[in-house]
């Protein structure tokens, strides 16, 4: 069965080490990292397309290319005239990361500035991805049009899917950070949170809060991600815990929750079960820390049988 899966965001210029000292040039971003591993694992007769905004700069182009040459589509990414991608730089510490931004002229803050071209993208797919960041770095003008369109979205019944990504630092106020992750959440169908985002900013006591909250707020779907713990899984009134895979050695902890949401969504709508594609999304992000860089081959992820 033919589908299209729609990941709405901002792709930035990435840095990472190499050997000698050097820094190797990729492009990623969370939602781009999980149209990615989604477009690894759906058939052929599925789309995956990015939704997103770039300068129509050299770089520019280069990102678009890049998008387009890993099968992922780039008819909904606007180009802005004096606008470019932003950049950031991975630092790893033992397997941890931490990174650095420039992003201050990136042409993806102004990616839902057309309500219009919003809406057409949305009405074409079934699946619809977007995550706190994506709210984080709108005016919020914009951030009003885009929970519109995907709550009009939500209602038509499409699966809207929101992984909240808390990033304090890209937002200027906690409290309006806390009632936008609500408002993104409000709007979705599925939600896929990290519990430790959810004690640190929501000062939830456990997971049952978190639980509780999320599921308040009319979500039909909940994937709370507990890293070495697992994933705790609601879907209407069943709920499981599915355990992480076992991984020897972290190298890169960079797109482990978006790998996952990306083959967990490729799984479920391919017919999975919830707790099929958990588990094969685990094994998927486990294989992913174990290399470099938020985008792994598919030559060294898991096969998809």
């Amino acid at each position: 069965m033919a589908g299209r899966l729609l990941s709405i965001g901002e792709c930035m210029v990435e840095l990472m080490q190499a050997e000698g000292g050097l820094m190797r040039k990729s492009f990623a971003g969370d939602t781009f990292n999980t149209a990615y591993y989604a477009r690894q694992y759906l058939p052929a007769e599925w789309s995956v397309d990015y939704c997103s905004a770039v300068g129509t700069d050299k770089i520019s182009e280069e990102m678009r290319a890049f998008i387009a040459g890993h099968g992922v589509g780039t008819d909904t990414i606007a180009r802005i005239e004096g606008r470019s991608p932003g950049l950031y730089m991975i630092h790893l510490d033992h397997g941890e990361r931490s990174f650095s931004y420039w992003r201050s002229a990136s042409a993806a803050k102004l990616l839902a500035r057309d309500g219009d071209r919003l809406r057409a993208a949305m009405e074409a797919s079934d699946i619809i991805v977007f995550s706190g960041i994506t709210l984080a770095i709108l005016p919020t003008e914009d951030v009003d049009t885009l929970l519109a369109e995907l709550r009009r979205a939500k209602a038509a019944g499409k699966r809207v899917v929101f992984d909240p990504n808390i990033r304090p630092r890209l937002w200027d106020d906690a409290a309006y950070m806390r009632a936008t992750i609500t408002e993104g959440a409000r709007a979705a169908s599925l939600v896929m949170p990290s519990l430790d985002d959810e004690t640190t900013h929501f000062g939830d006591a456990s997971l049952e809060e978190t639980i509780a909250r999320y599921r308040a707020l009319g979500v039909d779907g909940l994937v709370v991600k507990d890293g070495e713990k697992g994933a705790t899984l609601v879907f209407g009134d069943e709920r499981s815990h599915v355990p992480s895979a076992r991984v020897e050695t972290i190298v890169d902890t960079t797109s482990a929750g978006d790998s996952f949401n990306g083959a967990f969504l490729a799984r479920l709508a391919t017919g999975g079960s919830p707790q099929e594609a958990a588990r094969f999304a685990a094994n998927v992000a486990a294989a992913v820390i174990q290399h470099h860089g938020a985008l792994v081959a598919k030559d060294k992820l898991p096969d998809g049988d």
